[in-house]
C-alpha cells in the first residue's frame, strides 16, 4: 500500500512539470509571435493626436478704447422752494411727470397781498393827486413872486411840497412793485424742462420760504452728464483725440439692451494729486431717457480707429517668461510668444508676434506642448 502511494506522487509531481512547461512554452510563443500582446507594445506608445479648437488671427479696424466706472448726472438740478410764507391751494403737476420751463407747478393763496395791493395803489393814487396840486401851486406861486405879489418863502415852501408828494409817489410805486413780484412768488412755475419729483407737499399744506425741505427738485434729463474719472497716463491721448474729433463716448447700463451715446464735453481743468485722476464729463442727448440720474454706468471712451491683429482671448495663454498663443500649421503645433496691447470685449488687440492670418488654437491648450500632432474639431452648438 506504502509502495502504491509513492508512486502516486511522482506520478502528480511529473503532471505539474509538464503543465509549467508547457505554460514557459506558450508565453514564449506569444513573446515572439507577431501577432502577440509584445508585439503590439510600440504600437501603443505611438503619440496620440490633441483635439482642439481653433480660430483665425484677423487684421482688421479696431477702436483704441478706453472703459471706466461712471455715474449719470444731471447737467441741471432745480430744488423749488417756496419764496414767501403761504398755504397752498394749487399742485398742477403729476408725481415724476416730465414738465417744460414756465409751467405752473403749485399756486399759493394771495388773497393778502392782493388787499395790500389795493391799498398800495390807493396810497399811490392820493400821492399822484397831491404831487398834481403841489406842481400847480409852485406854477402859480412863481408867476406871483413874478410880480411881487408873494414871498420868496411861499414859493419855496410850495417847491417842498412837490419834493415831498414826490417822494410819496416813488415810495408808493416801490411798494407797489415789491407787492407785485411777491404776488407773482404765488404762482411757483418750472424754471428748467426736465423731470419733476414727487411733490413734498400737497393742496392745504403750509409752506414758508425758511422751510429747508424743497417742495419738489426738477433733473434735467436730456441731454444729461455722465461723469466718469481717467489715469492722468490716458489725458494726452484723450486731448488729442478731442482735437481731432475722432473721440465719442458710449454709456452701457446694466440690464439694459440699449446704449447711449455722446461726446466727451468737460475734462476738469485739474488732477487731483492725491489719486492722480481727473474727471471727464460726456453729454450724451438721452432723447429716449435710457440714462437716468444717479445711475452707475460702464463708460467706453473711443479715442480713434486703427487696424491691428486680433485674436479671441481664450487663445492668449500666460507662461513665466511671458504671453504665448498655440499655431496650428500641417497638424502639428507650435509656440509664438506674443505682446497683448489691450483687450476688447472677448478680444485681444496683439501689437506683436502675429501678422494676421494666423491659425491659433482656442481650446485644447491643457494637452498641447510645441510639435504635438493635432486634430481640428468643431464647436458644440450653444457652447
Amino acid at each position: 500500500m506504502a509502495r502504491l502511494d509513492e508512486v502516486m506522487k511522482k506520478r502528480t509531481l511529473l503532471l505539474g512539470f509538464a503543465a509549467l512547461a508547457i505554460a514557459a512554452a506558450v508565453v514564449a510563443a506569444m513573446r515572439w509571435y507577431p501577432g502577440g500582446a509584445v508585439a503590439q507594445a510600440p504600437r501603443q506608445n505611438t503619440p496620440r493626436a490633441v483635439s482642439v479648437e481653433v480660430a483665425l488671427a484677423e487684421k482688421k479696424e479696431v477702436p483704441v478704447r478706453i472703459d471706466a466706472l461712471g455715474s449719470v448726472t444731471p447737467i441741471a438740478s432745480v430744488a423749488v422752494k417756496a419764496r414767501i410764507d403761504s398755504e397752498i391751494v394749487g399742485v398742477h403737476f403729476r408725481d415724476g411727470a416730465m414738465v417744460k420751463q414756465g409751467e405752473i407747478l403749485f399756486t399759493l393763496d394771495s388773497r393778502a397781498l392782493e388787499a395790500q395791493i389795493k391799498q398800495v395803489e390807493g396810497l399811490l393814487a392820493g400821492a399822484k393827486a397831491q404831487l398834481e396840486q403841489a406842481e400847480r401851486d409852485v406854477e402859480r406861486y412863481t408867476e406871483l413872486f413874478a410880480k411881487n405879489a408873494t414871498t420868496q418863502v411861499t414859493l419855496n415852501n410850495a417847491r417842498t411840497q412837490v419834493r415831498i408828494w414826490r417822494a410819496g409817489v416813488d415810495s408808493n410805486t416801490g411798494q407797489l412793485e415789491n407787492l407785485t413780484i411777491q404776488l407773482g412768488y404765488c404762482t411757483i412755475r418750472a424754471p428748467i424742462t426736465g423731470r419733476a419729483s414727487s411733490a413734498a407737499v400737497k393742496v392745504g399744506n403750509f409752506v414758508r420760504q425758511a422751510d429747508l425741505a424743497p417742495l419738489a427738485t426738477i433733473n434735467q434729463i436730456s441731454p444729461i452728464y455722465v461723469t466718469f474719472s481717467l489715469p492722468q497716463r490716458s489725458l494726452p491721448e484723450v486731448r488729442d483725440a478731442l482735437r481731432q474729433e475722432t473721440s465719442s463716448v458710449e454709456a452701457i447700463v446694466a440690464g439694459e439692451s440699449r446704449h447711449a451715446d455722446g461726446q466727451v464735453s468737460v475734462i476738469e481743468n485739474t488732477v487731483d494729486s492725491s489719486t492722480g485722476m481727473v474727471t471727464v464729463r460726456a453729454t450724451m442727448p438721452n432723447a429716449d431717457e435710457i440714462l437716468w440720474p444717479g445711475t452707475l454706468v460702464t463708460v467706453r471712451l473711443n479715442l480713434r480707429i486703427e487696424e491691428a491683429v486680433v485674436v479671441p482671448s481664450v487663445a492668449v495663454q500666460v507662461s513665466q517668461v511671458g504671453t504665448f498663443v498655440f499655431l496650428v500649421k500641417d497638424g502639428v503645433a507650435d509656440v509664438r510668444p506674443v505682446k497683448v496691447e489691450r483687450v476688447l470685449d472677448n478680444q485681444s488687440v496683439i501689437s506683436q508676434g502675429l501678422e494676421g492670418g494666423e491659425t491659433v488654437v482656442t481650446d485644447g491648450h491643457l494637452q498641447l506642448s510645441k510639435g504635438a500632432k493635432v486634430v481640428l474639431r468643431t464647436r458644440a452648438a450653444g457652447s
